[in-house]
């Protein structure tokens, strides 16, 4: 009885070692990282009527995600969202804790070049070296158990003229799986063709699913995938307002951007046109996006504002993934006009003339409403959403301001410019909207 009293105070003693280790195991990135076990597995499975579900540790997965979802992950949550996409692996350990202590998934972009950025596909010691880069980033997360799938570059087919890229893709999809084999493997394009279909089922069979990043075509992409011949899966990695490509223009080519109200309207009414409509091949999608980014303007894609405030887009995602709306709605606009003219039309100042900007702005919750103004040159410049710097504000134009109204003086330099408006409840919900006119 003693030797078995001992043998039971030492098998305690041991328990009490390992729940130590582990709990300290816990804190520590690198060993969390690195646990064999800690994988949740990621597979598709093909359903007897011929349609496809996402399974992530057997269980079906439909994916409720944002792109760039990291720094409001809490509202992420809180809409119902559960999956983050990122565009490369910065700040990767951070993003896949974090979703994991919100209960989410990553899909995790890996940094395959695009030929645009000057990556040449035809050099093999390159190809190699990227390559391996690349298995060096799955080593080393491909245990996290928030980890959803891989996804090999973004938008390769953007400007481009090398389908030999396509080749290493398959050939880096192979290699991924030889050494993760628990994850699904993706590639994104930047909408979808005809031809681009044929070359990624050609070249890219080891693909598991395709991710399409679309905007103004969404409706049609669940009639185009058929038409194009895609038999597989597939995601939309990026979706949102109407692209900046896509609006109708100022006469000297400026792009009308949507109000946030127009953008939250089109968030709902291309969901249903599209992910609730094809339940058979799609999977899910990332909306674009769940932070605030400078393209074209510093308000045309972001679901956030430079200070953190939330659209009325939030509201209607969170509309889409739950069924529900929230307690407090964002300000709504109806119109906003310069001297008395819409966003497109010719709107032309002489250097230092008067100009008066109107908007007319509503708050579901009767809230009252604070208008800030700002008037700065025309951005744009980056293709593809590269970097562009943010446009400054313009100082000491404004003559007087009252709400829903601002006077201000032209800028005194010829070109083309912006007046902007922000709507602002008090509360954390904004309405935005701009006019563009050009000083001549």
């Amino acid at each position: 009885m003693k030797a078995l009293s001992h043998y039971y105070s030492h098998l305690v003693i041991a328990m009490l070692l390992v729940l130590l280790v582990g709990n300290f195991g816990c804190n520590d990135e690198k060993t969390q990282i690195g646990n064999e076990t800690g994988a949740v597995r990621t597979e598709i499975r093909t359903n007897s009527d011929g349609s496809f579900t996402l399974l992530r540790g057997g269980q079906p997965y439909y994916i409720n995600g944002a792109g760039g979802g990291y720094r409001f992950i809490q509202e992420l949550a809180d809409a119902g969202g559960n999956s983050i996409r990122t565009w490369g692996v910065n700040d990767a350990e951070e993003v896949l804790n974090q979703a994991q202590r919100f209960g989410m998934t990553v899909m995790m972009g890996l940094p395959v070049p695009a030929e645009r950025h000057g990556f040449d596909y035809n050099n093999r010691q390159a190809v190699e070296a990227m390559m391996d880069n690349v298995i060096q980033y799955v080593e080393r997360y491909k245990n996290h158990p928030s980890l959803l799938m891989w996804a090999l570059g973004n938008e390769l087919n953007l400007n481009y003229s090398n389908t030999h890229v396509w080749n290493v893709v398959e050939e880096l999809t192979q290699r991924i799986k030889a050494v993760d084999p628990n994850h699904v493997v993706t590639t994104v394009t930047a909408g979808i063709s005809p031809e681009l279909t044929r070359l990624i089922l050609d070249r890219i069979p080891s693909i598991d699913l395709l991710t399409v990043n679309t905007y103004g075509s969404l409706p049609m992409l669940p009639q185009r995938i058929r038409e194009y011949g895609w038999d597989r899966p597939y995601i939309v990695g990026e979706w949102g307002p109407t692209g900046h490509w896509e609006v109708p223009t100022a006469p000297w080519g400026a792009p009308v951007e949507q109000t946030s109200t127009q953008k939250a309207n089109s968030y709902r009414d291309r969901y249903v046109a599209s992910m609730l409509a094809d339940k058979e091949k799609c999977l899910g999608s990332y909306v674009f996006l769940w932070a605030q980014k400078q393209e074209v303007t510093h308000t045309w894609y972001g679901l956030f504002t430079e200070n953190g405030d939330m659209t009325a887009g939030v509201e209607t995602m969170q509309y889409n993934w739950t069924g529900s709306w929230p307690s407090n709605r964002a300000p709504q606009i109806n119109e906003m006009r310069l001297n008395n003219s819409f966003a497109g039309a010719n709107i032309r100042l002489a250097p230092g003339a008067m100009a008066t900007a109107i908007v007319a702005a509503s708050d579901p919750d009767g809230d009252a409403l604070t208008y800030t103004w700002e008037v700065s040159a025309e951005g744009g410049g980056g293709v593809g959403g590269d970097f562009e710097a943010r446009p400054q504000p313009i100082p000491d134009l404004v003559v007087s301001e009252t709400p829903g109204r601002l006077v201000f003086e032209a800028p005194r330099r010829s070109g083309a410019y912006r007046v902007f408006v922000e709507i602002s409840d008090g509360k954390g919900r904004v309405a935005n909207a701009n006019v563009p006119f050009f000083v001549q």
